[in-house]
């Protein structure tokens, strides 16, 4: 128990116990002026029924505040319960939408790699074909160049002609 409820509790029990211990001089009458008329009655107990109306109050009040409180409470974790559910429906959406965007990147990327080797590929192509080219060209020239020198080497010394 808390220190203010134990408090209370012996604030009670002393009251009751001066109460039993005074209980034939609390029923004792005495005059009361009430304001407006005067009347016989014993002023212990009118005391007595006082502080117990008081202390009805108090504790009605109490009860109003914890109960207005735990109210307060639920409502509060309801909406804090909402809120956590909007929050993690919002981050799902946020990863939906990042899968999304990661999946159409990657696409994209397939695309323009898949492009990029095509284009690769067939520059490759025409530069085998120039390179072919190139290669016969250079051939021909060469054979050219040696069939020249070759008529110009019989030109200059005939072959003897072939003994038997």
């Amino acid at each position: 128990m808390r220190f203010r409820t134990l408090l209370l509790i012996a604030v009670i029990l002393l009251v009751a116990a001066f109460v039993a211990l005074n209980f034939e001089a609390i029923l004792q009458p005495t005059q009361l002026n009430l304001g407006l008329s005067e009347t016989q009655a014993p002023l212990g107990l009118v005391m007595l029924g006082m502080l117990v109306l008081v202390f009805v109050v108090f504790l009605l009040a109490l009860v109003y505040f914890q109960t207005s409180h735990l109210m307060e409470v639920h409502r509060i974790t309801r909406e804090a319960a909402g809120q956590r559910n909007l929050a993690d429906k919002a981050e799902a959406s946020r990863f939906t939408e990042l899968r999304e965007f990661l999946r159409t990147e990657l696409q994209l990327t397939a695309t323009r790699d898949n492009a990029s080797s095509a284009q690769l590929l067939e520059r490759m192509d025409c530069v085998k074909a120039d390179l072919t080219q190139t290669i016969e060209q250079n051939g021909n020239g060469l054979s050219a160049s040696v069939g020249e020198l070759e008529d110009l080497f019989v030109r200059q010394f005939p072959p003897a002609l072939e003994r038997p």
